[in-house]
């Protein structure tokens, strides 16, 4: 038995159907979509139309909570955000799949899936972890927060994706794993990377995977479909995140919000040369 858990597609289909190939090649028997299929990237829309296809189970993320949210101008999100230039482009997405139908889709999505097969290990799968789809395990996590989800959430593998980089841990005999992201990787490795768990006896094997993919077919795809001129500076900077495989969205806005600057044209431009190391081309 073989189990694929992908996520952070992020509306990249390239990446998508790349890993589709590879999970055929190496004949997986369950697909799990782990969350943020959506934004970011010009393809929401395609990507889950496969995911539906594909995917036994697909789960809720952050992204896609977000979209399903902004339609209806969900109180949870910040009355400031519907007028700010950075959501340029999730505005546009959100009301895209509003007219294609998928907001009840995204609205009947689970916030995480189990796997508890007799005789193995106990597996929960999230996008963030079972508390909150925007806590995902990573190196910067404090291990006393991870003991707290194995208190509160009773498992022996915990799954999660969320922060876009491949990362694994064990406390207190418990397998804390990160998928890494299919559509918009964050660690600077270009290739769409994915998880896959293999039924080894009475135990589970776990595989860091990685495809390439037709990646200017990808970045190209975001003027050929008109969505960088739609998204505006968002869709600019997801552009500039996919070029170089690492995170500039929210690093901007955090720093526009400590420099007292609307996230604008001109700070996004100041940001480039306040910070040009980041700048620095990984790929092309």
């Amino acid at each position: 038995m073989k189990i694929a858990i992908i996520s952070d597609i992020h509306g990249n289909i390239h990446a998508l159907e790349a890993v589709l190939e590879d999970l055929k090649a190496k004949n997986v028997d369950t697909i799990i979509a782990n969350g943020d299929l959506i934004n970011r990237g010009p393809a929401s829309c395609e990507v889950l139309s496969r995911i539906k296809e594909e995917a036994e189970v697909a789960i809720l993320g952050n992204h896609d909570d977000l979209i399903r949210k902004w339609g209806s101008r969900d109180p949870d999100l910040p009355e400031t955000w519907f007028d700010d230039p950075i959501w340029q482009s999730t505005a546009n997405i959100a009301e895209c799949l509003t007219d294609k139908g998928w907001i009840e889709y995204l609205k009947n999505l689970p916030m995480s899936h189990t796997i508890d097969i007799d005789g193995m290990p106990k597996i929960i799968v999230s996008h963030g972890s079972p508390n909150h789809y925007s806590e995902g395990y990573a190196h910067d996590v404090p291990e006393k927060t991870l003991k707290t989800i194995i208190e509160e959430h009773p498992a022996d593998i915990y799954i999660s994706s969320y922060t876009h980089e491949p990362w694994e841990r064990t406390i207190e005999g418990k397998v804390f794993l990160n998928t890494g992201a299919v559509g918009t990787p964050f660690n600077g490795n270009p290739q769409a990377q994915y998880l896959v768990l293999e039924k080894d006896g009475n135990a589970w094997a776990h595989s860091f995977c990685s495809v390439e993919y037709d990646k200017k077919a990808a970045l190209d795809a975001f003027y050929e479909s008109g969505f960088i001129n739609k998204g505006g500076l968002s869709a600019t900077i997801f552009h500039e995140e996919l070029r170089r495989s690492s995170p500039l969205f929210d690093n901007f806005r955090k720093w526009a919000d400590t420099q007292r600057l609307d996230t604008t044209w001109n700070s996004w431009t100041s940001f480039k040369h306040a910070f040009p190391e980041k700048f620095t081309l990984l790929w092309c």
